[in-house]
């Protein structure tokens, strides 16, 4: 395997760029979610953290900062880098982030089918599934 680093890259920079046309790429084209549900405005203002690997963004994710907690969302690996953990250690290096800044309530919404990756780290899924939007039923996650 591939060595990863693991960057928090501004919105408007090259790197940050990849991550949205990876976004796009699995999101848009791969899953057929409506470009307009994919991108929105806290794009703006999310911290961004991509993950690099043989020179090349294989994945990425947001962070939105709210007084009530820290969203976790947008998480995407490239298909051909699936099932190597990089998900997992996007997530764990965003938490750890957040950890740093006193914050340790974290909430996200998952796709139903990618439960597992969220519940390894401690995220309880609660309510009942609901489209986003994006025409995929996600379920509301938290951790305690």
């Amino acid at each position: 395997m591939h060595d990863i680093t693991l960057l928090t890259v501004p919105v408007f920079s090259t790197l940050a760029n990849a991550a949205f046309a990876l976004r796009r790429e699995v999101f848009v084209i791969e899953q057929q979610i409506p470009e307009t549900e994919e991108f929105d405005a806290d794009d703006l203002t999310a911290t961004h953290v991509v993950a690099i690997a043989a020179g090349n963004v294989v994945g990425t994710l947001r962070i939105i900062w709210t007084a009530e907690h820290v969203k976790l969302g947008r998480v995407v690996v490239s298909q051909f880098w699936r099932g190597q953990g990089i998900s997992t250690k996007l997530l764990r290096h965003a938490m750890e982030l957040a950890r740093a800044r006193g914050e340790t309530r974290f909430y996200l919404t998952a796709q139903h089918d990618k439960l597992g990756v969220y519940e390894k780290l401690g995220f309880v899924a609660f309510g009942q599934p609901f489209d986003d939007g994006s025409g995929i039923l996600h379920l509301r996650m938290k951790t305690y």
